[in-house]
């Protein structure tokens, strides 16, 4: 049983997962905030790899990504800085990011060093289902890795029921089709979500865009087993020397 499946097998609800930026807010932090994210209470912890072109990114995790890429960050920095990280890291731990760095890379080698620290899954926002289906599907299995697509308001139920059978892990129910770190009225979601939930999909489904405090986070579990904050998190740790510190207050803020 993977570590999402275990996860979500004892705890069905309020699930938070936190995303972070590889390399930011310095260029060897990426291990130290995962773990004050660990401890102050994250059940997942989304692991972002620094793009120039992040499509599905708003202005704030752009802006950590540009900061990350300017300390040097880059793919093959990020798996030497994860070696071993599951010594103190027990959580599932995602890495989020795009085909481009990826293919670079090398698709399978990526895969493969992935799966040989141990991380659980991937999102790809830009891998489309069909090259997914065709191409990178067996690759991503091979290695024992989960993926997860996105779904938005505007995708129909045939296409959600298409990338929840295509899934694993978790369904990633976008609150809107912009991007990340949006304002939104939560209360205009519930009606997509309560769709989502009465669709008795096969994966648990978390919230993502736009959350950001306790009532955002509490309104999205409503309907969901839990939601993504991202660019809130990102914005209380780009200027603070404290991350400790900064990371239990802001996580204590959402959880308590």
């Amino acid at each position: 049983m993977s570590r999402l499946e275990k996860l979500f097998q004892h705890k069905k609800n309020n699930v938070l997962n936190v995303y972070c930026t590889a390399g930011f807010p310095g260029p060897e932090s990426t291990l130290q905030v995962m773990k004050t994210l660990q401890n102050n209470g994250a059940d997942i912890i989304e692991l972002g790899m620094p793009y120039s072109d992040p499509l599905a990114d708003g202005p704030v995790i752009q802006a950590s990504g540009t900061k990350a890429l300017q300390h040097g960050m880059t793919i093959e920095k990020l798996f030497e800085q994860l070696q071993g990280f599951r010594k103190e890291i027990y959580v599932p731990v995602i890495l989020m990011g795009y085909m481009n760095p990826v293919l670079q890379f090398g698709f399978e080698k990526f895969c493969q060093y992935a799966a040989d620290v141990a991380i659980d899954g991937l999102i790809l926002p830009d891998l489309p289902e069909h090259e997914f289906e065709a191409e990178y599907a067996p690759v991503i299995k091979r290695y024992g890795l989960d993926f997860i697509f996105l779904v938005t308001p505007e995708t129909s139920e045939e296409r959600i029921r298409k990338l929840d059978a295509l899934s694993s892990g978790f369904l990633y129910a976008v609150s809107s089709s912009s991007t990340t770190g949006n304002q939104q009225d939560l209360n205009a979601v519930q009606l997509y979500l309560q769709r989502l939930q009465n669709m008795q999909l096969k994966n648990p489904v978390l919230v993502g865009f736009g959350i950001k405090d306790k009532q955002g986070f509490q309104s999205a579990c409503k309907y969901a087993n839990g939601a993504i904050i991202g660019s809130a998190y990102i914005k209380a740790i780009e200027n603070n020397a404290d991350l400790e510190m900064t990371t239990k207050t802001f996580l204590d803020s959402i959880l308590k």
